[in-house]
């Protein structure tokens, strides 16, 4: 049945439009920004189809393009919208939090860190630096590959506290496993990067850990105590 012939209330875009995007499923959602469908298949049988394939909107939204490319319906100008929307999503939550007068809700912290560092195909550690009253001052991903003591080098942290003058930061990195639960060489390399940044008089407020589900905060488990 083709989507022009269901009633106003069931078509995706109206839908969005009568009662906001938030009560869409993924597949409505996929539908709005694809538009239309092939042929023998309607625009939300083309976005489901593309979810069960990807295995849901994440896998499909950060997939290989050539990979995505492949699937009907989608050609170089949609995958251009679709990789487009991804990075003024990840620009909004970028400008919302270095507007932030201060960090005062840790949640949109861990959303602004999970957005920068979820689709990172391999591991990454990044810093938010912070002023004196935890204003965010910049956002850099420093080192990328396995994170662990010997990969990650304390003198580049301090390097570029010191040249954002940064009074305190949040480490982050990310788990492409999912598994969110920090392993001992993470523990050891916060604490180590912790006494390292005291000698300078920088505080690491968190240490931020990005898998599946929600961000894990260290500090919040004790894992940011000397």
């Amino acid at each position: 049945m083709n989507i022009r012939e269901w009633p106003a209330q069931d078509r995706p875009r109206e839908k969005l439009l009568q009662r906001g995007a938030g009560v869409l499923s993924d597949a409505e959602l996929l539908a709005v920004l694809l538009g239309s469908g092939v042929a023998g298949r309607n625009v939300l049988d083309l976005a489901r189809g593309l979810l069960v394939r990807f295995g849901g909107l994440r896998p499909f939204l950060e997939a290989d393009r050539r990979a995505v490319l492949r699937e009907p319906g989608i050609g170089e100008v949609k995958y251009a919208q679709l990789q487009a929307l991804l990075e003024i999503g990840r620009r909004y939550l970028d400008e919302g939090i270095t507007r932030a007068a201060a960090l005062e809700e840790p949640q949109a912290v861990r959303r602004y860190l999970k957005a920068m560092l979820r689709h990172e195909p391999s591991e990454v550690f990044g810093c938010l630096f912070l002023d004196t009253k935890h204003r965010p001052l910049a956002f850099e991903i420093l080192f990328r590959g396995t994170i662990d003591r010997a990969s990650v080098y304390p003198r580049e942290v301090v390097r570029r506290a010191l040249m954002h003058n940064a009074a305190a930061l949040i480490l982050c990195h990310n788990h492409p496993s999912g598994n969110s639960e920090p392993s001992k060489e993470d523990v050891h390399l916060t604490l180590s990067l912790k006494r390292g940044l005291a000698l300078i008089d920088v505080r690491v407020l968190d240490h931020i850990i990005i898998g599946d589900g929600e961000p894990l905060s260290m500090a919040e488990h004790g894992w940011v105590v000397a």
